[in-house]
């Protein structure tokens, strides 16, 4: 073989590989790009995924707000009210209680010392029959001396309650998932713990949010009433007639009389000896005095 031919060869053989580290080269460079795409496809999934969940957690929470567009509303009142006859009307006040679904959570009954009688009473009625029961009842009474209606508005206060009780029963929700899951002890024990602690949380919850709907569906009326009418202790009573006022008038002389007598008794008694003194003293004088008018006339 001659030496141009080997430089041939060699010449070919070179641009062989060159030609074949290209091509790997290249291939290499389009797994690359592949495998770039491909993340960056996974991470706008991702991305998808989540602004799907953001989306969806708006649209829970414009659907809690749409739930919420009935205000919550404590209402209370306090009336102060003059009645004719304080039975009667604690009677009236019970029935129409009863007539709008209520319930009477107190009544008092007091008695000054001129026997004037006055009450209280606090009742809880349906929030919906609340102003029908005040216009009732101030139509039953004599006179209204005073009234006050206040209302809390407790909506915000409800839906962050509500929202913080479905956080909380989703989280109870995962520790179970765990614990069905767990394989080990010490991993059982921490799982148990936590989700007894979230479960009083929930509790906790639950009751506040139940306290809340309670005062929102029923509200709360106390009334104070007082009797109008002017009592006469005595009058028309019969009890006394004309012997027994005489009895008693004469009785009243009698320990008059007995009375005085006695502290007259106790009077000379007890200043016996200051009596006595002033007795000799008086009459020393006496005689001496008339002593000395006898010498006088001599």
């Amino acid at each position: 073989m001659s030496k141009r031919c080997f430089k041939g060869l060699l010449a070919a053989f070179f641009l062989i590989f060159l030609g074949a580290c290209s091509s790997s080269d290249s291939e290499e460079s389009k797994s690359m790009n592949d495998m770039a795409q491909m993340d960056k496809a996974a991470d706008s999934n991702e991305i998808a995924v989540l602004d799907e969940e953001d989306q969806s957690t708006v649209e829970e929470t414009k659907d809690d707000q749409v739930n919420t567009s009935d205000r919550m509303i404590i209402h209370r009142a306090n009336l102060e009210v003059r009645v004719k006859s304080l039975d009667k009307a604690q009677q009236n006040i019970e029935k129409k209680v009863k007539e709008y679904g209520g319930y009477i959570v107190e009544s008092n009954e007091y008695r000054d010392e001129n026997e004037m009688k006055s009450g209280n009473v606090i009742v809880r009625v349906p929030e919906k029959q609340f102003q029908a029961f005040l216009n009732d009842t101030e139509d039953e009474v004599a006179e209204v001396m005073g009234r006050n209606v206040s209302g809390q508005d407790v909506t915000e206060e409800y839906v962050d309650l509500e929202s913080r009780l479905k956080s909380k029963r989703a989280v109870e929700e995962r520790l179970l998932s765990f614990m069905k899951e767990a394989q080990k002890t010490e991993d059982l024990l921490k799982i148990s713990s936590d989700l007894a602690k979230v479960q009083e949380e929930i509790e906790v919850l639950v009751g506040k949010v139940k306290y809340l709907e309670n005062q929102t569906a029923f509200s709360t009326v106390e009334i104070s009433m007082q009797e109008s009418k002017v009592v006469v202790p005595g009058v028309g009573d019969g009890d006394l007639d004309t012997w027994e006022k005489t009895k008693k008038q004469l009785a009243v002389s009698l320990n008059f009389l007995l009375a005085a007598a006695s502290g007259m008794v106790v009077f000379f008694v007890g200043n016996l000896p200051v009596i006595l003194l002033l007795v000799l003293i008086g009459v020393g004088i006496f005689y001496l005095v008339k002593r000395k008018r006898r010498k006088l006339k001599e």
